[in-house]
């Protein structure tokens, strides 16, 4: 990919903003956001930093728009750039599944327990961390250890309050639940 010549730069992105305006309306705003973080990405005109300026501007856009922002993590940079690649190919819709997964991973992760409270139900998906994962909360509510419901969507929920008590209850030696 070669970015345009520096005396361009000040004209694309004036009407790279001048695309921004639409972009409220689209029938599908992730694959909109992902466009125009792709196409911020061919005009952006350095050789280092252009993903992490890039997110920051989708990032930007995603709060404006009313959503939480997309951390697109390290584990995820080969996939991000062949997204990225299909996007500077005219296919946005890679990239753009990625950007939707992560702003409701962030959702589940950091939005929906904080708004939440600690006994409101919500997805184990919210409640999963770094050292417990959604896998290992849904085992625990499977074998009855975690306090969960699980929904007729078949989607187990549990609250912050009932993951600190089978946590604390977890290392007790000889401890049951009942």
């Amino acid at each position: 990919m070669t970015p345009p010549s520096w005396v361009e730069v000040p004209g694309a992105i004036a009407d790279w903003v001048d695309s921004l305006k639409s972009m409220a309306a689209s029938d599908n705003l992730m694959e909109s956001v992902a466009a125009a973080h792709g196409e911020f990405e061919r005009i952006h005109p350095f050789l280092d930093g252009n993903g992490g300026t890039g997110r920051l501007v989708m990032n930007l856009l995603l709060v404006r728009l009313g959503y939480p922002p997309a951390i697109i993590y390290m584990r995820d940079r080969n996939r991000y750039l062949n997204a990225i690649r299909r996007a500077d190919g005219g296919d946005p819709r890679p990239l753009g599944e990625m950007v939707a997964r992560a702003v409701i991973d962030n959702l589940y992760r950091f939005v929906v327990p904080a708004v939440a409270g600690p006994r409101r139900l919500v997805p184990l998906a919210a409640l999963a961390t770094k050292d417990r994962s959604v896998s290992t909360l849904r085992a625990a509510a499977e074998r009855g250890r975690l306090r969960a419901q699980r929904g007729p969507d078949g989607q187990w929920r549990s609250s912050k309050a009932w993951v600190d008590e089978y946590l604390s209850s977890k290392y007790q030696r000889g401890s049951r639940r009942t």
